[in-house]
């Protein structure tokens, strides 16, 4: 990944009555142009996000959703939807006079990147995609119902623990009755335990300070309640709708690469390889000796040499 640096420009969006977007850009001002969907949905952006991306050659622009990071109103629910987020990419890409652009994603990054470019395929330049994510069933129940817990048992036990033995055939409705409590001891707890499931199972190694994230209350409760609310709503997608053939013709045009690590329990291979099958033209890179972050050195190594063969286009 490129060295750190800082934003030569940062800035407010209001994108609604209700909604601001914070956003920042770094790099070359004249360089080509990149927009970074981070994950979550909840999760805001990180000072390294910036680092995938050669400072001398793109214009990098990162924003943080709605409801995330330093958007406000923090962890808010109303207008939040996948294709308020999209309109919201528009808004952002028109306010600063982007023709097209890069755009990069991963985990529900990538499927925000999937659903903005099945629905702008002329603004998007070329699409770099990590731990491909689509909201189906079968994905939402690997993790948060019965399949990750077999391989993390003890992080399994931890999550599981806010909610009733009685209410568990269904964790994330279960979940959500807790994550929209008007008691804060409740809400916040079941904040903590949610976002640290995710955290305990995102890399290949378990990093212990990854995993401290949870621990904030603030981060825990937009990151647990937006996902949550995302989940249980499907994304307000049909079921596999950004992997039907007619969604992925609108973007076949458009360079694309994918990079999935072997060991992603989070988001499992299983969805790249299903996008891959729809997507033949996309490159599809198996890590395999990874899990979910992009921080994983095999991952972060594709990705940068993606964000590299494109830097020209």
């Amino acid at each position: 990944m490129y060295p750190e640096i800082k934003p030569y420009e940062t800035g407010k969006l209001k994108v609604s009555d209700l909604h601001t977007l914070h956003f920042e850009i770094s790099g070359n001002t004249n360089g080509t142009p990149v927009v970074f969907l981070h994950g979550g949905p909840g999760g805001g952006c990180d000072e390294k996000d910036r680092s995938f991306f050669n400072p001398e050659k793109y214009r990098i622009i990162l924003f943080d959703q709605r409801g995330s990071g330093k958007s406000t109103p923090i962890a808010c629910l109303e207008e939040n939807t996948t294709w308020d987020l999209v309109k919201d990419i528009e808004k952002l890409r028109e306010h600063l006079g982007i023709d097209k652009w890069h755009v990069f994603g991963g985990s529900w990054g990538s499927t925000l990147s999937l659903a903005y470019a099945e629905s702008h395929p002329d603004r998007v330049k070329t699409l770099v995609l990590r731990g491909i994510f689509t909201l189906r069933k079968s994905e939402l129940d690997f993790f948060y119902q019965n399949g990750a817990s077999h391989i993390f048992p003890e992080a399994w036990d931890e999550y599981v623990a806010p909610i009733p033995l009685e209410e568990r055939q269904d964790i994330v409705l279960a979940y959500h009755a807790q994550l929209n409590s008007v008691d804060d001891e409740t809400r916040i707890k079941a904040a903590k335990a949610w976002s640290k499931w995710e955290m305990c199972t995102s890399k290949l190694f378990v990093d212990p300070e990854y995993v401290k994230r949870a621990t904030e209350d603030d981060w825990a409760n937009a990151f647990a309640r937006i996902e949550n609310h995302y989940f249980v709503n499907q994304g307000w997608m049909r079921e596999g709708q950004l992997l039907e053939k007619q969604e992925i013709d609108k973007i076949r045009h458009i360079p694309t690469v994918i990079v999935q690590g072997r060991y992603d329990v989070v988001c499992p291979a299983t969805t790249a390889y299903a996008l891959k099958k729809v997507f033949p033209e996309a490159e599809l890179h198996i890590v395999p000796d990874a899990g979910h972050s992009a921080r994983e050195t095999g991952i972060a190594k594709l990705l940068v040499e993606a964000t590299d063969k494109f830097a020209d286009k």
